[in-house]
């Protein structure tokens, strides 16, 4: 643990899981966006996927080792599936907003 530079954390939580940025500065719910507007929302969750997908790219172009890059293009992907996803979302709120708009 003191190799890895992980000793104050297992001194804190021994190894048990604490969400922690790369950083390591803990999660904290600052980051969470949510405007309680449905088309904004979503809009910032796709920001989010494609935030992720850059960190996954980045992460690559530092490694050679097969069995480590594989689990992370797979998460890579992913990334651009929950983008997707969201973007069908959005498609599916605009046209509910639009059919139940009042004039």
């Amino acid at each position: 643990m003191q190799e890895a530079g992980l000793d104050a954390n297992y001194v804190d939580h021994g190894f048990g899981i604490f969400p922690a940025n790369a950083g390591g500065l803990p999660f904290s719910a600052d980051t969470i966006q949510s405007t309680g507007n449905p088309v904004t929302d979503l809009y910032e969750n796709m920001a989010a996927e494609k935030k992720a997908k850059a960190t996954y790219e980045y992460l690559l172009n530092l490694i050679d080792d097969p069995d480590v890059a594989d689990p992370i293009k797979f998460l890579r992907e992913r990334e651009i599936v929950h983008f997707q996803r969201f973007g069908e979302s959005l498609r599916y709120v605009q046209e509910y907003l639009e059919r139940n708009r009042v004039s």
